[in-house]
């Protein structure tokens, strides 16, 4: 284990001091320059200037028909992917923890209004950072049955961002987890719910 010039372990020591915050940035994503001093593995400490996309936490859903034998996913424009690909990308149904919103409220709330699916009981999957030497956001992941569940699209109508525009897709079950398997999903949060779906497909009767 890595000392610092004082004998003690890195390990032990590993307490970071942000000197200086200031947002430099502020809209649909916020953008922070934090001054921060961090032990180093090699021995004493060192300061940087770093930015951070700040956008809080989000939700994804991983809703499944077993009786179907369907997933339930969106299709969307997102800017980003476009410099690599048409722009279009597929994904679970998602969206952004609102203030005051607890993470398990926000995923029905985004099936609602993504999909318009109530689902029952939802299982959490995992947290995850989406890119953490560029942002703090999270991806809180959960599985939900939807059996034979009828979507209401009109609650979904009245309920989604006017500015969305989004497209339903039902994918096969079993095409949904080959993607995975193949590492052919480019959507990270789709791609860890593929993958643990595979790995707990006996458990879940699918």
């Amino acid at each position: 284990m890595a000392e610092n010039d004082d004998g003690e372990s890195v390990e032990a020591a590993k307490t970071a001091v942000v000197k200086r915050l200031r947002r430099v940035y502020s809209g649909f994503l916020n953008m922070d320059e934090a001054v921060v001093s961090h032990p180093r593995y090699d021995g004493g400490r060192q300061t940087v200037t770093r930015l951070s996309v700040e956008r809080g936490d989000s939700v994804a859903l991983l809703l499944v028909d077993r009786r179907s034998r369907k997933v339930w996913l969106t299709e969307q424009f997102r800017y980003p992917t476009l410099a690599k690909g048409p722009g279009w990308i597929v994904e679970l149904p998602a969206g952004t923890v609102e203030t005051g919103e607890e993470p398990d409220g926000t995923a029905r709330r985004e099936a609602a209004e993504e999909t318009g699916l109530v689902p029952g009981a939802l299982e959490r999957v995992a947290s995850f950072y989406v890119s953490p030497g560029g942002t703090s956001e999270r991806i809180i992941l959960y599985y939900a049955a939807v059996d034979g569940a009828k979507r209401d699209m009109g609650m979904a109508r009245r309920t989604r961002d006017p500015d969305e525009d989004i497209k339903l897709i039902e994918q096969d079950l079993d095409e949904f987890l080959d993607e995975a398997r193949l590492g052919r999903i480019d959507d990270a949060k789709t791609l860890v719910g593929g993958l643990w779906l595979l790995a707990n497909r006996e458990r879940l009767g699918v």
